[in-house]
């Protein structure tokens, strides 16, 4: 049944401060880490940005510079074979037939005076040069780039020899090249942009590629991939024209994800592990909670425990001693009065002897020192000694007392004198709780393929939330008028590690206002 009463009021300022202190320790930093995380996405992706196109910058000069390299050493050969050949025209044609050789990418060469009104062109063609003067597709591709011609004149001038590509649409599907031999002659080169791409560029992107980026390159015009380090489309993180290659453009994309995928996953992956820790802070912090509550509420109880075992025993050992005096200075004159204060010291001797038994029992549990002796006996004898022994006592003070056993012996190995304690305690807390209607019935049976025994009274009953805690040490219910009834909170302790003891268990019925139903439950042949 119900136990003492603890101070609720005043063990609940102690835990709600501790309970607020543990949350501020986790909520606080949790808060700040993730305002810290998601100030600082923005900041991340802008830097990691700018060092990766700068980057990407490195990459892509680094192949414009390799290009340039490229058609730079054809221009210096080219020149080389102009002013450095011989004479005649057999060993003229034979330099450039082996420059044509070695650079299969070039499809054609020219000269042109400074006017622009007259050109060589020199055709590669099967294994022989073909020279056509004055080609009206080179003239045309001149004369529509006379401005830029005329610029590279003055680098000349200046000391500069500067290549630069010029707009050659009058010749599909090429590209042409010029520089300024001296004042008066200016040379060109034309070459298949896609050839020079493949068969020159390629390299140098495999190269700067590697395994962290892919690079393709595109005619931006007719939006086509001429090349790439990887199959089917990419989503280009950066992009810019070939300097020699106007009509075509160089993209770089990392392979696997953008950069706002990575800095996205790093973000993710940092709120997820926030998080995980913020979870396990949680528990951490709640398993903390919880036992620390459970000690300040046990330090609690048993301070209420030594108050209540304190009154429990003052009030018997008084009123032994004030009758005991009064027998002494024979101050009872009659026979009766005499029998009547020998009655209520033993009454109160018995009172007294329970309760130091009680807590003795207590700690032997406590201590690990009971000792179980399980033999094979009759439930009902036991239950039936029980009720012969409080049957005259409860009587005597108006209570309707029954036992009501199954028909048959109940027989199972088990310790009969712990069973009886156990039954007894539960007998001592429906005395001690009862209402006006004063009512115990004990009843047992068979359950299956176990015993029991049901003590049911009609007292003041248990709410659904005390029911869960009354089978604790020291504990009691903390509302209604229960509390004004002394005890030392062991009681239900003492039942609950029998029943354990015997491997069984307890159900409880009850409802406030209607009385209470306690089966003890024990497995049949219950050995040692």
């Amino acid at each position: 049944m119900l136990q003492a009463a603890s101070k609720v009021v005043t063990m609940s300022k102690p835990i709600k401060k501790i309970g607020l202190f543990l949350l501020l320790i986790i909520v606080l930093p949790i808060i700040f880490l993730t305002y810290r995380e998601f100030s600082s996405l923005n900041e991340d992706e802008q830097i990691l940005e700018k060092i990766y196109k700068n980057q990407l910058d490195v990459i892509i000069f680094s192949v414009n510079q390799y290009s340039e390299d490229v058609v730079r050493s054809w221009s210096f050969r080219f020149q080389s074979i102009i002013e450095n050949s011989p004479s005649t025209k057999t060993n003229f044609n034979k330099n450039l037939n082996s420059f044509f050789e070695e650079n299969t990418v070039i499809q054609s060469m020219f000269i042109s005076d400074s006017s622009l009104t007259i050109n060589k062109t020199f055709i590669k063609s099967a294994n022989k040069i073909a020279l056509e003067k004055n080609n009206w597709e080179i003239k045309q591709v001149l004369d529509n780039n006379k401005k830029l011609i005329s610029r590279l004149y003055k680098y000349k001038s200046s000391g500069f020899t500067k290549l630069e590509p010029l707009n050659s649409m009058n010749i599909k599907g090429t590209q042409v090249l010029v520089f300024v031999l001296d004042d008066r002659r200016l040379c060109g080169l034309v070459f298949d942009p896609q050839d020079f791409v493949n068969d020159i560029l390629s390299a140098k992107i495999q190269s700067v590629a590697r395994e962290e980026l892919a690079i393709a390159v595109f005619d931006s015009v007719k939006n086509v991939n001429v090349y790439s380090t990887e199959r089917g489309e990419l989503d280009f993180q950066q992009s810019k024209h070939l300097w020699l290659l106007p009509d075509y453009s160089l993209g770089i994309a990392l392979r696997g994800a953008s950069i706002d995928t990575l800095v996205r996953d790093r973000t993710y992956t940092n709120m997820v592990l926030i998080a995980g820790l913020a979870v396990l802070m949680m528990v951490v912090t709640l398993y903390g909670y919880r036992n620390i509550r459970k000690e300040v509420e046990l330090a609690q109880i048993k301070s209420d425990f030594v108050s209540n075992v304190s009154h429990e025993l003052r009030t018997p050992l008084a009123l032994i001693s004030m009758f005991a005096e009064t027998l002494a200075m024979g101050r009872a004159k009659t026979e009766e009065k005499q029998s009547e204060y020998y009655n209520i010291i033993q009454q109160e001797t018995e009172r007294l002897s329970k309760i130091v038994n009680k807590i003795l029992s207590f700690s032997k549990i406590e201590s690990g020192k009971w000792k179980y002796h399980f033999v094979k006996a009759d439930l009902n004898s036991v239950i039936e000694k029980i009720y012969c022994n409080y049957k005259f006592h409860l009587q005597n003070n108006g209570f309707e007392f029954r036992f009501e056993p199954i028909n048959g012996p109940l027989e199972s190995s088990f310790d009969p004198e712990a069973v009886s304690e156990a039954v007894i305690n539960l007998i001592d807390n429906a005395v001690k709780y009862c209402s006006e209607k004063k009512k115990i019935v004990i009843k047992t049976g068979k359950q299956q393929e176990n015993l029991f025994v049901d003590v049911e009274d009609s007292g003041v009953g248990i709410s659904r939330e005390d029911q869960q805690k009354i089978f604790d040490k020291f504990y009691r219910v903390t509302t209604g008028n229960v509390h004004n009834t002394k005890g030392t909170g062991l009681g239900l302790a003492l039942v609950k590690h029998i029943v354990d003891a015997h491997k069984g268990k307890i159900e409880l019925t009850s409802q406030p206002g209607k009385g209470s139903i306690f089966r003890l439950i024990f497995p049949i042949e219950k050995t040692n």
